[in-house]
C-alpha cells in the first residue's frame, strides 16, 4: 500500500536529447500522483527542439525550468533541486538524466520499500537490455575500509545493503538529507559531482541504502569513452579535474600518498590521443593545478572554444594543410 501523505518529485536534466527525454517523460508519467507528485525538467538551454515540444505537454504535474546556458548536468541538478525545493518541499526527490528512466513499477517499489528506513535510496542502474550499468553501479568508500569502490553483480540479485556512493540515476533523496548536507557542487559542470555529492550524505552520518528491486534503465549506449579516450576533447578536463576532488574527498590526508601513482597512470594515458598529445597533456595539467586549489566554476564556452580550435588543427596538420 502506497502512503497517500508521502510526496515525491522527479527532477530531469536535459541537453538536446529529445528522443531520450520523451521516453523519459512518458515513463515518469505514466504513473498516477500518488507515486509522482511533482516532474520539473531542467532545460539546460538545448538548442534543439526540446523547449517547444515541452511546451506543448498538458499535464498538470509537469514544471519546466529553462536555463540560459548550459550549466552541465551538476548545473542542472542543484538548479533544479533547489527550485523543487522552493517550491514545494516534496518529501523526497528522485533524480536523473533525460536519457534515465525507471522501469515499469520502480516507483511503486520505492513508496512499498520504507524508505524512511534511510535518507537516500539508491535503484539498481541497468541498460535497457537488463546488463548492469558499469558507470552507475553505487558502492563503498575504499579509502574508509568499507569495501569496493563499485559493487559487483551479486549485490543486484540480493538483499538491501547499506551504501555509501551513487550515481544520479535512480537516486531518491530525502527532504533530510538535503536539509544536512544541501545541494551538488553545480560548478562541477559534469562527471563526479554525484559521487562527491553522495559521499556528503553517508560523511555526514547519513544512511544511504542500495534497494536492486527499484530498477531504473538508463539508454545511454556503452559509455565507451569512459573506458580509453574521452571525446570530445573538453571533456579530457572536467573528468580528471573532478574525480582528483573525489578523491581528495575520499582519502582524506591519505590522498597525498595516492597522488603521485595517480599522476603517472594519467600520464600513460596520453597513447590514447594520437593527433591530441599535446592537447591531453595540456588539459590534464590544467585539470590537477586546478583540482589541488579546489577551483571549479570553468567557463565551458571558452573550453569549448580552445579544443575545438586545436582539435581543427590538429585534422589539418593530418591533411598535410
Amino acid at each position: 500500500m502506497i502512503p497517500s501523505s508521502r510526496t515525491l518529485a522527479a527532477v530531469v536534466v536535459t541537453f538536446n536529447r529529445l528522443d531520450k527525454l520523451k521516453d523519459t517523460f512518458a515513463a515518469l508519467l505514466a504513473v498516477g500522483p500518488h507515486q509522482l507528485h511533482h516532474l520539473l525538467v531542467v532545460d539546460n538551454a538545448s538548442t534543439d527542439d526540446t523547449a517547444d515540444w515541452l511546451a506543448t505537454q498538458g499535464d498538470p504535474r509537469l514544471e519546466v525550468l529553462r536555463l540560459t546556458t548550459n550549466t552541465g548536468g551538476a548545473g542542472g541538478f542543484e538548479a533544479g533541486m533547489r527550485r523543487v525545493v522552493r517550491d514545494h518541499n516534496p518529501d523526497w526527490i528522485v533524480v536523473m538524466d533525460d536519457d534515465g528512466r525507471p522501469a515499469p513499477g520502480a516507483l511503486a517499489s520505492f513508496h512499498e520499500s520504507t524508505p524512511e528506513d534511510w535518507e537516500a535510496v539508491v535503484s539498481a542502474v541497468t541498460y535497457p537490455d537488463g546488463r548492469i550499468c558499469p558507470f552507475n553501479r553505487p558502492g563503498m568508500n575504499p579509502f574508509a575500509g568499507g569495501g569496493p569502490l563499485h559493487l559487483g553483480p551479486q549485490a543486484y540479485d540480493g538483499p538491501t545493503r547499506a551504501v555509501e556512493i551513487a550515481s544520479f540515476v535512480g537516486l531518491f533523496i530525502s527532504r533530510r538529507a538535503i536539509q544536512t548536507v544541501g545541494y551538488p557542487d553545480g560548478s562541477l559542470f559534469v562527471y563526479g559531482d554525484d559521487g562527491m555529492y553522495t559521499l556528503r550524505i553517508t560523511q555526514a552520518g547519513l544512511r544511504m541504502g542500495f534497494l536492486p528491486h527499484i530498477r531504473f534503465e538508463h539508454d545511454c549506449g556503452t559509455f565507451a569513452g569512459l573506458e580509453g579516450r574521452l571525446q570530445p576533447a573538453w571533456k579530457i578536463y572536467y573528468y580528471h579535474r573532478n574525480l582528483m576532488l573525489f578523491y581528495r574527498q575520499a582519502a582524506g590526508a591519505r590522498f597525498w600518498f595516492l597522488l603521485p601513482p595517480l599522476l603517472a597512470k594519467w600520464a600513460l594515458k596520453v597513447r590514447l590521443y594520437p593527433g591530441q598529445r599535446r592537447l591531453f597533456a595540456r588539459l590534464v595539467a590544467r585539470a590537477v593545478r586546478h583540482a589541488l586549489v579546489r577551483r571549479t566554476g570553468t567557463d565551458h564556452a571558452a573550453l569549448l572554444a580552445e579544443t575545438e580550435r586545436a582539435t581543427e588543427r590538429a585534422g589539418d596538420m593530418k591533411k598535410g594543410r
